[in-house]
């Protein structure tokens, strides 16, 4: 799936113009709302959304506490 994001675009609009542009164009369901959110992940840090990295586990290991 291919986004295209438009940094330039912006439109000052009224509220009721902005709830129908987002009751005909917002993603309706949780499919289509996780592959925006991946695309905008992949976007902001710059990775291919196609191919992320992968997760270090080294992160979340844990170690028995000296108590």
């Amino acid at each position: 799936m291919l986004f295209r994001l438009d940094r330039t675009a912006f439109h000052a609009g009224t509220h009721a113009e902005a709830e129908w542009y987002h009751a005909q164009n917002s993603p309706k369901t949780l499919v289509e709302r996780l592959q925006v959110a991946a695309y905008l992940n992949s976007v902001a840090f710059n990775y291919d959304v196609d191919n992320p990295p992968r997760l270090d586990g080294s992160a979340f290991a844990m170690y028995a506490s000296a108590c």
